[in-house]
């Protein structure tokens, strides 16, 4: 099914929640006093793993979801 619309996550994240249920979640949380943002994989409310990308490299990350987007939205 279609995934969930982000649930907002204090004013420096969002949570993306998995369509599979099982309480799966994506949470982007910036931390602009590190200069990066931790992107992090959540089950049951329990952090299962985490992904830091520097802010130099959100954009490349931002392009590349975008790439994959764009087949599907020419359709």
């Amino acid at each position: 099914g279609p995934m969930a619309a982000p649930r907002a996550l204090a004013p420096n994240g969002a949570i993306f929640l998995d369509d599979r249920g099982g309480d799966r979640a994506l949470r982007v949380t910036w931390h602009p006093e590190a200069d990066l943002v931790v992107l992090s994989l959540w089950r049951d409310n329990v952090c299962a793993g985490s992904f830091r990308v520097p802010a130099a490299d959100v954009p490349a990350l931002i392009a590349a979801l975008a790439a994959g987007l764009a087949p599907a939205i020419a359709g």
